[in-house]
This record gives C-alpha cells, structure tokens and sequence, in this order.
C-alpha cells in the first residue's frame, strides 16, 4: 500500500466519506483535514486514472478542486481516454538561427513547448502564424460553475469553483484565437487517459476573459514526435461534453519508413532461442516499452520507483519492465537491497539514433523471435493481421518460457497482436 492509500484510508474512515458520499452524492474537503495525515499537494494530484489511490478507483471516485484550500470528492467522470494518434508524421525542419535548443535533448515539457514552438510545429496546427506565448504557470480559476457527468447516478452534478488554483504549461495568442495548452513528456506520463480538468479549468477561465475562442490543446512529446490533440467542449458549460476535434503528428526527424523497409528487416533477421529465464511479453502496448526505456536512460529505477513515481501500476511496471529485458534492452540487477532495472548498452545505444533508424533497429530486437517474425510474415502475406486464434496456434508450436494454460497464451497472443501492430503502424510510405 502506498503512502497516499494509507493516507486516504484514514481520512476515509475519520470522516466516513462513503456514506455521506453515499448521502448527498458528494463529499467536501480541506486541505487541513488531508494535511491531518499527509501534505494536499501529494494527495490531491492525479493526472491520470490510474494515479487514484485504491480507495478511489474501487469506488470509483475522483476529486476536484474547488476553492484554493478545498476539494470535491464524487463519482465525478473526471478523466478521458487519449484517442489513438494518427500514424502519418509531418516533418519539420530545425530552425538552423536558433542554437539554445537542443532537439536530441529535451528534457521538460517546457523545452518541448519551446522546440516545437521554434520548428513552426505550433503555428501549423493553429493554422496562425502570428502567435505569442503569453498566459503560463500558476494562478487563480476566479469564480464559475459547471456541470460534470456523475458515473453512478448517470446525471449532471453541479461544482461551484471560487479561486481554486490552476497551471498552464504555455498558452499562445493569435490574431484569430487564444490557445492554452497542457504538456506532457511521455517519457514521464506513460498514461492512456488525462484529467480533464488541466484543460476544462483554463479554457473556462480564459473564455471568460477575452472575446476571441479559447482552443484547449494536449500535447505530448515522445520518441522523438510531437503529438498534438485539439479538443472542444460542446457546451462551455459541461466539463464533460470534452470531444476531440482534430489531431496532428511531427517530428524534425525522418520518419519515413515504407513496407519495403519492414520486409528488408525482416529479410535479414536472425532468429535466435527464446529465453528461459525471462517471462513471454505481457506488454500490449509496444509505445509503453519505448517510454519505459526513455526512463531507463536517465536513471535506473526499482520497481516501486517506477510505480510510485509514473503512470503504471505494480503489475503493469513488471510487465513492461521483463518485456523490455526480452528485447535485451534492459537488465534486472540487485542495488541497495533493491531489484532495479537498467538499460543495456544496447538499449542506450538504440535511444540515441534518429527516429526511422532507432524504430527500425526495434523492429529487428522483435523480429528477431520466431513468434513476431511469423506472424508479420502471416501479415504481409494476406495483407491484414492475424486473429488471436492463429496467433495462439503459433505460440503452441513453439517453445514459450512459462506460457501453459489457454487463458495465458490469449493474454500473450494479444501482446503479439499489439507489437504486430505497431510494426505495421510505423509503415507511412
């Protein structure tokens, strides 16, 4: 149990949050009283769903805040799933003037913001070249109200707001439009959904301010590509009528990468045993590995670190941690009474290629077993991927460390599905 369930489940059982929850829907609470057990900025921050405290997601819960030292606690919808980006990336060049922002090496989301800023990255998805940064950092919401999905009443719930506090990452101005925006370095937000919250609160506040549209816009920057995803409310008033309106890829790297190359590496793979020692991938999400590696390059971690400190679970941080050891991309080693995991040479050396030569490198660590390499050779060969059945046909005639029981080779055979796909994702020409 992590500090912030322990926490929480005594300010559960002090103030009896479920049944009044239970009674009137919602339960209000001071950062006074969560200081009682620990300090509210560790307490009351989860970006993603999956940083809820166990309390939360069982009862499936989330908070708010609405004042500077007060929370709302209900069976808020508070959080939405990242769409799937669009496989095609656009490439931009390096502003060849500008010499303080190193492309190979960004390391915050507010050098990110600056690079893509630079590259005309932001201007080409505003569609307006006449932008100015201006709006950033902390500051007051000022007052307004909104309405917000309850997910076990199935209604709109009602949420005053007075002066609670916000962060914008970087917000641009225009001619035509203002543009705030919330960043994320993937390497550091490995998450499949965002609070919607860190989007609906500055939009409201800025709508209320000026007479141009207020345009909400996520960015992530990850493996060398900058994804951005404009995003509308319906109606102003409704945190919850969130919609995606368009979304964007690029990269001041080449991207390129035709079916040609794929089947080039695949021509030349070398198949080697699968090992003994290290559990078949459970790790659908291929992007996840990267991510996981991008970590590794910075610091070795412990699997509690990992946990603790980024967006998986325990059991998610096992699984993507042993598939990125199957790929040899990283180690597991014993440091300070600890099990933590490193990244190999070969790991560090894969992440400091460019982008078509770093996925292509990637895509020969998988096809280099026997399982993936067929199942892409199924792919090419009929032109759409292979079900979970065949998938699971293959994998039986093979020797897989550990994977028995049906139930296990359909868990595998969906990580096969997933990588296959990704493979076939990175195809833009």
């Amino acid at each position: 149990m992590s500090k912030n369930d322990d926490a929480w489940e005594n300010l559960f059982v002090k103030y009896d949050i479920l049944k009044h929850i239970d009674k009137n829907g919602q339960f209000r609470i001071t950062s006074e009283q969560i200081k009682e057990f620990r300090e509210p900025r560790l307490m009351t921050k989860f970006d993603h769903r999956i940083n809820l405290p166990a309390l939360f997601s069982k009862h499936d819960l989330a908070i708010l805040p609405v004042t500077r030292g007060d929370y709302v606690i209900a069976h808020f919808d508070a959080y939405h799933e990242l769409e799937h980006p669009d496989s095609y990336i656009e490439k931009v060049s390096r502003p060849d003037n500008i010499q303080s922002l190193d492309y190979n090496n960004i390391q915050s989301e507010a050098i990110a913001l600056n690079c893509a800023l630079a590259a005309g990255i932001i201007a080409d998805f505003l569609e307006d070249d006449s932008l100015i940064a201006t709006a950033s950092g902390r500051m007051g919401t000022g007052s307004f109200d909104f309405s917000i999905s309850d997910t076990k009443s199935r209604t709109l719930r009602n949420v005053n707001v007075i002066n609670a506090q916000m962060e914008i990452d970087a917000s641009y101005e225009g001619n035509a439009c203002m543009a705030v925006f919330e960043a994320k370095l993937a390497k550091r937000e490995i998450s499949e959904d965002f609070m919607i919250r860190q989007l609906y609160y500055p939009f409201r506040v800025w709508h209320e301010r000026i007479i141009k549209p207020v345009r909400p816009v996520f960015f992530v920057y990850s493996n060398d590509v900058f994804r951005l995803y404009e995003y509308v409310f319906d109606d102003r008033y409704n945190y919850s009528s969130i919609r995606l309106l368009r979304q964007k890829n690029y990269s001041v790297e080449d991207t390129a990468i035709s079916a040609s190359d794929i089947q080039n590496v695949m021509n030349n793979a070398i198949i080697k045993e699968e090992p003994n020692d290290i559990p078949f991938p459970q790790a659908d999400k291929f992007e996840r590995v990267i991510n996981l590696c991008e970590l590794l390059y910075e610091n070795d971690m412990s699997k509690s670190e990992i946990t603790e400190e980024y967006s998986f679970n325990e059991r998610q941080s096992d699984y993507y941690a042993n598939s990125a050891r199957y790929l040899g991309l990283a180690d597991r080693t014993r440091k300070d009474g600890k099990t933590c995991y490193t990244l190999t040479d070969n790991g560090r050396k894969i992440l400091r290629m460019n982008y078509r030569d770093r996925q292509l490198e990637l895509c020969r660590l998988i096809l280099s077993h026997r399982i993936f390499y067929e199942t892409l050779c199924m792919y090419f060969t009929r032109g759409n991927t292979p079900a979970n059945d065949e998938i699971m046909n293959i994998m039986k005639s093979l020797e897989l460390h550990n994977v028995t029981s049906e139930e296990t080779f359909r868990r595998r055979a969906s990580t096969v599905r997933g990588w296959l796909e990704w493979i076939a994702g990175l195809i833009t020409e």
